[in-house]
């Protein structure tokens, strides 16, 4: 089997002056890596097209026979890296948090150990007869969601 670490290390090799950055690399017990890029303006598929050439001429199909895809990590895929938050900020995202509670707001601030949302909500003040719109912002950890994904709106 193709060695996971081996593949990193190509890819970081190519895309280390690049403003590109590592999503992830999946490799199976069948040979069949996945390569996931991204990058703050979007992925270019010359640039796939570039690393993928660039990974087969390091790596020898008569030692051991593989499948390669190299690409985008996907607009509604969860984010798998700190970077794709970074990406983000100012978007909105849906939070599935680890106790089941799903949240949607635009994502403010990214922290170390921990990610800002603000979320806004319809609420009816004491004594008020209408709902009105408010804004709240909530932090949360890392290590307490499931996942964080970018959410698409057509308008």
């Amino acid at each position: 089997m193709i060695d996971k670490e081996i593949v990193k290390q190509l890819v970081n090799e190519k895309i280390a002056s690049t403003d590109y950055f590592l999503v992830d690399v999946t490799v199976s017990t069948t040979n069949r890596i996945a390569v996931e890029i991204d990058t703050q303006h979007g992925v270019d598929i010359d640039f796939c097209a570039e690393l993928s050439r660039y990974i087969e001429s390091n790596l020898d199909r008569n030692v051991e026979d593989y499948e390669l895809e190299v690409g985008s990590s996907g607009l509604t895929a969860p984010f798998k890296v700190m970077e794709q938050y970074h990406k983000n900020v100012g978007q909105e995202v849906e939070v599935l948090t680890k106790d089941g509670k799903k949240l949607a707001g635009i994502l403010t601030q990214i922290e170390p150990d921990k990610f800002t949302i603000t979320v806004e909500k319809m609420v009816k003040p004491e004594g008020a007869k209408r709902k009105v719109l408010q804004k709240e912002e909530i932090t949360l950890h890392y290590d307490s969601v499931k996942y964080t994904k970018h959410i698409i709106k057509f308008k």
